[in-house]
């Protein structure tokens, strides 16, 4: 059953420095972590690529995620992070989720 929540992905392709980019994503992060409905999220980087991660992070509901990148310091806090890595995203209604 659904939750109501959505799940957004978010794959990135670090253009340089991984460490560099890991380091950016951490400051939006952090901005995004106080943004309201957010229930939690992941960033990984995959295992034979150090270029390649995806960031999967649970929101309440879709307008949370809206007004977080509505929010107008948002920008300011994403634009090292497009600077960067390429990225795409996808929303996902949530409509089954085990949590142990």
């Amino acid at each position: 059953m659904s939750n109501g929540g959505v799940t957004f992905v978010n794959r990135f392709t670090a253009k340089g420095d991984p460490e560099e980019f890991e380091r950016a994503f951490a400051q939006v992060a952090k901005f995004m972590a106080d943004q309201p409905g957010i229930k939690g999220y992941t960033l990984s980087r995959h295992s034979e690529d150090p270029q390649q991660y995806v960031n999967i992070a649970l929101w309440e509901d879709a307008g949370a995620l809206r007004a977080a990148v509505s929010h107008p310091e948002f920008g300011s806090h994403v634009g090292a992070l497009r600077q960067l890595a390429v990225s795409t995203s996808d929303l996902y209604q949530d409509r089954h989720r085990v949590q142990g």
